[in-house]
């Protein structure tokens, strides 16, 4: 079978998830569709795009079936999770849709549909309900729900796990020197415009134990760099009786033989408390890195968000991060469009980008999305003032993000070489991240030598000593320092 993986990277652990139990029930995965009698699509259900994306890779997976060896597609994930019979009613061209309960069992259900069974898909339901409203309650009722990438299993065979400690069920599906790794699931927040905790449920540690022997078998792997995922980090540990938990788990993931960086995704401001500043700017190992969800700036649109701060706040965030760390990496994302942003509100985020010189910024302009408040809101802005004001913002973020690239000409940086960017042998073009570069979205840095030429002597998974000697827009060039 051949799975395929969208959206971000806590989708990419889920998949994983999959690959383990589908190997442990007989299946052997394929790298070519064509060659796979199953297709499954881990779908992304966040936004427009988004779905559009993932009807249009499940279209394209029914195609296959008409040149005789894929017999059967598959939807899982956000998207299958989110519309469940909706979507199999509309879409007939997949052959079934699983929702998050049927991944304990999803090489028995796949097996079913290849013998030529029907799945009846769930009907969709609010999975923040499944688990007590206290979160110090979650843990004891936790077990009984399906929760993606939490699951260990000490009956899978041993090539999938630790061979000691907890066991996750997962198989790796790159090979990389970087990996995500989920630490939580689910949100407790209730902002307007979002409606991932609906399909994702409430807020779920998982055990500390538990993330920092998948670390250990991620290591054992090759994995250098883990990426702490999910979508709320800043809360971790909150429903374990210990909000200041992440400081302590920091520690431990540092300390895992063959693991150089632990990354930290995506912190709530508000939620973002100086021992956790701190722990991130001063444990080794640990990169001085913060996906910081801003949002936008302007109080009055944060209250219909049902978010909190204002630019004061957020700058002086951002001003005691870098007073520890001068060369912390910052990213954020915000909305334009809002309902009832007025010209003074999106000023105060434009002037709040750019009095914040993040290293990157992404730009979303607003649309309804089923089931959140926001949509029923009222002051919606016409579509072209939302892309109007889109169009000003990406410009003024592009700016500053090249602004902050050049502003780190003749900074010491560590590389971690993660591709070969051509196919010559000969002449390989070195290309990986800084510390205060994120996978995939915020930029990359390519390696040199002192002759400007591709430095020698490399390979992916190296972590390298480097200068930075250009930028190019976002993009870093360093100079190998020997």
């Amino acid at each position: 079978m051949h799975l395929v993986s969208l959206g971000c990277a806590r989708n990419d652990v889920d998949s994983e998830e999959l690959a383990a139990r589908l190997e442990a029930g007989g299946f052997r995965l394929v790298d070519d569709p064509e060659q796979a009698e199953a297709v499954m699509v881990n779908t992304c259900g966040f936004v427009e795009s988004a779905k559009k994306d993932s009807v249009d890779t499940l279209l394209a997976a029914a195609d296959l079936k008409s040149a005789g060896t894929t017999r059967a597609v598959v939807a899982v994930g956000c998207l299958a999770e989110r519309y469940g019979r909706d979507l199999a009613e509309s879409l007939p061209e997949a052959d079934a849709v699983l929702g998050f309960d049927d991944y304990a069992d999803v090489s028995a259900r796949l097996q079913d549909i290849l013998a030529g069974g029907t799945h009846v898909a769930h009907a969709p339901r609010d999975r923040r309900a499944l688990l007590p409203i206290s979160p110090v309650q979650r843990p004891a009722a936790a077990g009984s729900v399906a929760v993606p990438g939490h699951q260990t299993a000490p009956d899978l065979p041993g090539g999938l796990a630790p061979a000691s400690g907890p066991r996750a069920v997962r198989r790796r599906l790159g090979s990389g020197p970087m990996a995500p790794l989920k630490i939580a699931s689910g949100c407790d927040r209730r902002c307007t415009f979002c409606a991932i905790p609906s399909f994702r449920g409430a807020y779920v540690s998982r055990p500390p134990a538990d993330v920092v022997a998948e670390a250990r078998w991620l290591a054992e792997q090759g994995v250098r760099e883990v990426f702490l995922v999910s979508e709320n980090s800043s809360s971790y540990g909150k429903d374990l009786g210990d909000i200041r938990a992440m400081e302590t788990m920091l520690g431990e993931l540092a300390a895992v033989d063959g693991i150089d960086w632990v990354r930290v995704s995506y912190l709530q401001p508000a939620e973002t408390r100086a021992s956790l500043v701190t722990a991130m700017t001063s444990i080794e190992g640990v990169v001085p890195y913060f996906d910081l969800s801003f949002q936008h700036a302007a109080p009055a649109v944060l209250r219909r968000m049902k978010r909190f701060g204002d630019p004061d706040s957020f700058l002086g965030l951002i001003e005691s991060i870098r007073e520890r760390a001068p060369q912390a990496g910052i990213r954020s994302n915000v909305i334009v469009g809002f309902p009832g942003e007025s010209e003074a509100d999106f000023q105060t985020l434009l002037d709040f980008v750019e009095a914040a010189r993040l290293d990157a910024v992404g730009v979303f302009d607003y649309s309804d999305e089923d089931g959140t408040a926001a949509a029923s809101l009222d002051g919606h802005l016409p579509a072209e003032v939302v892309e109007e004001r889109r169009s000003v913002a990406v410009d003024l973020a592009t700016e500053m993000m090249d602004q902050r690239a050049e502003d780190r000409i003749g900074e010491r940086v560590r590389v971690l070489v993660e591709t070969d960017d051509t196919d010559d042998p000969d002449e390989p073009a070195w290309i990986g991240r800084s510390a205060h570069q994120g996978p995939e979205v915020d930029g990359a840095t390519r390696v040199v030598g002192p002759d400007g030429r591709p430095a020698a002597g490399l390979a992916v998974g190296d972590l390298v000593e480097a200068v930075v000697v250009a930028s190019e827009g976002p993009e870093l060039v360093a100079e190998v320092l020997r």
